[in-house]
């Protein structure tokens, strides 16, 4: 009887571990993925994140690689010169990079890659990044065009929701460059 009733427990544990697993472990609903899954899609995210690739159609994301961020394998050359006047940044054909009076900035990879991506992030740091534009909540600002002080306004679940979608999908590694400071760009040396 001992022996049964310990067999039934195992059993027990053991179909709760393995339904854990089958779920990723991850502590977010489907809804609160969905959720995610609708808002990155609504604000934009795949604009910047995702590589555009030139099709018949003019360009578009390239899914293949969703949320990955600029191009490792793309070394960008010194962006042209730019004036004072009504062209005062530009985007690379990607739309990953991106210079202006801030220097030379690329698109995040937001995938759940643990080295390249969001994969060490928390849901936490997460949150802060987006209320206090800094990298990882404390670091570095975050650099433009990222529309974070727009971000910011989103309330807290629905921040929750982006970083769970973001934490379901593929990782991908993709090594972003490093954002260059203006002394670093060719146009602001005159």
């Amino acid at each position: 009887m001992k022996t049964q009733r310990f067999g039934l427990i195992a059993l027990g544990v053991l179909m709760i571990a393995l339904s854990a697993g089958c779920r990723g472990g991850s502590p977010y609903t489907s809804q609160q993925v969905e959720r995610g899954r609708y808002l990155v899609a609504a604000t934009g995210c795949n604009d910047c994140h995702t590589p555009m690739k030139m099709t018949d159609h003019g360009p578009e994301p390239d899914m293949t690689r969703m949320l990955s961020g600029h191009p490792e394998s793309l070394k960008m050359p010194q962006p042209p010169q730019l004036s004072q006047g009504p062209w005062l940044w530009v985007a690379g054909a990607t739309n990953t990079a991106f210079a202006g009076p801030w220097g030379v900035s690329f698109a995040f990879n937001l995938t759940p890659d643990q080295n390249t991506g969001l994969g060490i992030w928390t849901e936490d740091m997460f949150v802060r990044a987006i209320r206090t534009g800094r990298h990882m909540g404390t670091s570095r600002p975050i650099m433009p065009p990222m529309p974070w002080p727009a971000f910011r306004n989103l309330n807290d679940a629905d921040l929750t929701a982006i970083y769970a979608y973001l934490r379901s999908i593929p990782a991908i590694r993709n090594q972003v460059p490093t954002a260059l400071d203006p002394d670093e760009v060719a146009f602001n040396k005159q």
